[in-house]
């Protein structure tokens, strides 16, 4: 069966958004624990470029069909799993990119939605927060997707997040971040 295309982030209401991410389902993942059969062969590098045997996936339906079955273990490992077995997969960051940003609304009543790599779209909020890692020079921002996987925030996207709160800033000394979804999100590392 194939995967319809990835939607045009820029073409949607926030409200359409969270209509589609709603309405997505995703293989249950969670509920699958067959005994480990080995390893897929298979790598995710830190620009989010999907490996198998050492050669790039170019397919793209085919890296989104697989995005669908990841996951990550308690012990921080990366698995691909279905009913019937499951695979180790060396992820070398994070598993997604957040490539694009859409915001509707400001202050306290912002939504911020995301499309990442692998063209699922996800809009920030309590369940789905920003955080951001590294040192106030070099700032590592990421985004919780699902269960534990995570998008690092590509740099553009972080330097239109920064825009953004900056520019709402209320003054010097109140922190430099965003809301989305109830949320605020400190664009500093903690």
């Amino acid at each position: 069966m194939p995967m319809d295309p990835p939607p045009d982030l820029s073409s949607l209401s926030l409200a359409e958004v969270a209509r589609l991410v709603a309405e997505r389902k995703l293989p249950p993942v969670e509920r699958w624990n067959p005994d480990h059969c080995g390893d897929s062969e298979m790598r995710i590098a830190s620009d989010g470029t999907w490996f198998h045997q050492g050669s790039p996936i170019g397919r793209k339906e085919m890296v989104r069909l697989f995005s669908t079955i990841l996951r990550r273990e308690a012990d921080g490992s990366y698995v691909l799993v279905t009913p019937v077995e499951k695979l180790s997969i060396e992820v070398e960051d994070a598993p997604f990119i957040a490539v694009e940003l859409s915001s509707e609304g400001a202050g306290e009543a912002r939504r911020l939605a995301f499309r990442l790599s692998t063209g699922d779209l996800v809009v920030a909020d309590g369940e789905h927060r920003l955080e951001i890692r590294g040192t106030a020079e070099e700032p590592r921002p990421y985004l919780q997707v699902r269960s534990g996987l995570e998008a690092l925030v590509a740099r553009p996207v972080f330097y239109e997040l920064a825009a953004i709160a900056l520019d709402e800033q209320a003054s010097a000394d109140s922190p430099i971040g965003l809301w989305s979804g109830g949320a605020f999100f400190p664009l500093e590392p903690a």
